[in-house]
Formats: structure tokens, sequence, C-alpha cells
């Protein structure tokens, strides 16, 4: 058997909004407004429900009914959940018949798609924790897989996982890790006794996610025969493909008039037309077969930028002034027992926001740049510690009561 996991992650951050110094101590109001006149988190998610979460699980449920061996695995992080309740609750009720069907599995993660692993685990687990119990309520199943946000992969986090009960955890399968191995096997964490780990597929993936509409790439257009080829070769290092990539890929980085929706759909007909060909959730991925070697990351790995570290999020004094101060205030913010304040303060700890602090150039810039709300780094900089400096005053007056 050849099988394909395919692995979509969906998130939204909550923004916030263009918070100024004058609105420090007078305004609680960080997250519903404008951004740089054009946008707001409502705007945006309906944006992306119509381009992207609509059409793509249309697309989802239609071929778990056409092909009995059509099968997705989901990360959809808490903000995701949360704003999909408030403004297109539709989206909802459709991932819960895709998930009742058993051909649709929910991968854990952080509630709040953040980087608390690596400042404060305590704070890690609880967000993990709030949405295996979000996820058992909407959807009435329980997360047997974990991924972190962005992939961030270490293997103190595979012991962590393993010691919490889940059977997989995914990561990048870059080369520099990898050497002569192929990601197209299940391997086992260094250290670890049960869990598998899964290793993303980065060229097959990204020849989806990121050059398929790029008509500069040298293998532009990208057919379906052309891709299956691919795919019968790469075959013959392993029979495990991982293409794990954004939701949004479909509709939204690639848009429809790509061809992207057309594209998957002829690709899943003709990948099933094959009798030893499969679609596999995460967890049968790990079920498929031994592990083939035990793999070491001692050091973070991501799935971010060109260098695959966290320096996506940590590369320049912003970034990590931002993250230090933010955790610094855990503390002080849990001791108020100010449910609004400590809600506040996690939207804070969502990934994008240090993302869009970023200073890179080249390619990895305009990607951030992409992906960002505000005008530029340093706009975003400056709104994040205003918001941060009235939740240090919030905290100052609770203690006052």
């Amino acid at each position: 058997m050849r099988a394909i996991c395919l692995y979509l992650h969906m998130h939204q951050p909550i923004r916030y909004r263009e918070y100024s110094a004058f609105d420090i101590s007078n305004d609680t109001n960080y997250y519903n407004g404008e951004y740089n006149g054009r946008q707001s988190n409502e705007r945006i998610f309906k944006k992306v429900t119509d381009k992207s979460y609509r059409p793509m699980l249309a697309l989802i449920e239609r071929n778990i009914k056409k092909h009995p061996d059509f099968k997705v695995s989901l990360s959809i992080t808490g903000t995701w959940l949360e704003q999909a309740m408030r403004w297109e609750p539709e989206l909802i009720a459709v991932i819960k018949r895709l998930v009742d069907t058993g051909k649709v599995e929910i991968v854990g993660e952080t509630y709040y798609h953040s980087l608390a692993y690596f400042y404060n685990l305590d704070e890690f687990t609880a967000q993990v924790k709030m949405h295996a119990e979000k996820i058992q309520q909407l959807f009435g199943v329980k997360p047997k897989v974990f991924r972190n946000t962005e992939l961030a992969y270490n293997d103190s986090l595979a012991k962590w996982a393993d010691e919490n009960g889940y059977k997989g955890i995914l990561a990048e399968g870059w080369d520099k890790i990898l050497d002569w191995r192929s990601p197209n096997h299940v391997y086992k964490p260094y250290g670890c006794d049960n869990i598998k780990l899964l290793l993303k597929n980065y060229r097959l993936s990204d020849d989806i996610a990121f050059r398929f509409s790029n008509r500069n790439w040298s293998e532009w257009p990208l057919t379906v025969p052309k891709y299956i080829d691919w795919l019968n070769m790469d075959c013959l290092r392993g029979n495990l493909v991982n293409l794990f990539m954004d939701f949004e890929t479909f509709g939204e980085h690639q848009w429809e008039d790509t061809g992207i929706f057309s594209f998957m759909e002829e690709f899943i007909d003709a990948w099933l037309s094959t009798y030893e060909n499969k679609f596999v959730t995460v967890s049968e991925a790990c079920d498929l077969m031994p592990a083939a070697d035990e793999i070491s990351m001692p050091h973070t790995i991501t799935w971010a930028d060109m260098e695959r570290d966290l320096s996506a999020w940590l590369s320049n004094p912003m970034q990590t002034s931002v993250m230090q101060d933010l955790y610094n205030l855990r503390n002080n913010v849990l001791a108020s027992n100010n449910m609004d304040l400590i809600s506040d303060w996690r939207y804070l700890t969502t990934s994008d926001h240090p993302y869009a602090m970023c200073t890179k150039y080249w390619n990895d810039g305009d990607v951030h740049a992409y992906f960002s709300a505000y005008a530029s780094p340093y706009e975003s900089f400056m709104y994040f510690m205003n918001v941060l400096r009235d939740i240090e005053y919030r905290i100052g007056n609770d203690n006052k009561k």
C-alpha cells in the first residue's frame, strides 16, 4: 500500500487594532477595530471563508462521499473556532459532519497558536488542555496526535507528548536532520517509548502550497499527471507521503483562478484510481508501519522560512523583548482571577503577533509582510506594546481592589 497523509492547518489570529498610547488606561477594546483603515477580524474571517474555508470544506465533503479511501486530518486553533462560532457558525456544522464520517481527524495543539512551550510549560499545558476540551465540546472527539505551533518541534517536546499519551507528533522533514533518510517513513522520536513521529515531505507539500501559481517556477504549470509522476518517484523512498500545509492554501494563498480547486479534485481522483493507493489520517499513518529509525532533533525545527527554526518569531530585539515581557506578566495576570484580563493576555500569546514584527528581507520578508495586517513590523510592535502596557495597568488596578 502507498499512502498519502493529507494534513491541513486552520488558523486565524485575533488581531489587535491600532491601539495608540492615548488609549492606555482609557480603552480595553484591543481586538475589535480596523487595521490600516481596511481590515478587521470579522472582515478578514468572512473574506477567507468565502475564498477558502467554504469551498475547500465542500470539496473535502464531496470527495469523502465519492471515495471510500479519501481521508483528511485537520488542526484547528481555538482562535479560529471562536471566530467561526461568532461569524460563520455553519463552518462548525460542516466540520462536525466531516468528523462524524470517521474520515476526518482533528489534531491536538495549543488553543491560541502560541509559542508557550518555549516560555512557560504550565501555560503551554493549559492551552493544550483548553484546545482538547473545545474539540471535545464541539466535535465529540479527543485528539490522539499532536502538533505544536508552526510544527515547532524538538526532542523534549516529543518526550512531553509521549508522557501525555499522544500516539503521534508532527514535524518538518528537514534535510539537515534527515541526512540520507526519507520523510516517507514513520519514525520514533529520540528517547521516547510509544509515540511515533510523522515528518512533512516539504518538497511535495510546498509544490502545492507555495509554488503552484508561480509562473517563474521552472515546473509551472503544475499538472496532475506531472504531480502523480513525482509522487510515484518519491514513493520509491518510502510508502508514506506526508503532505502538510495550511488550509488557506486553497483559495486564499492560491486563488481559485489559479485552478487550485480543480487541481485538487483531479488529483484525488487520479491518486485513488490506482488500487494500492490510499489516503490515511495521522493516527492511521502512525499505525501504518513500524518505526524505520530513531530521529533526534535536539534543537528546535519549524516549518517556517529558509532557516526552519524559531527565527521567524525571535530574530530581532522587538520580537524577543515583547515575548519576554508578555510571559513575565503571566503569574500576575492569572492571579487577578479576572477572566476578561486573562483572555486578553492569552490572545497576545498568538504567534502571529511576533511574526508580524519580523524584519527579514528577500523572499522570507515578503511572506511575513503578506501575512501581516500592519503597515510595518515597527507599527505591529508599537501597538502590541501599548496593549501590553494597558494590561499591566489593569493588573495594578485589580490589585488595588
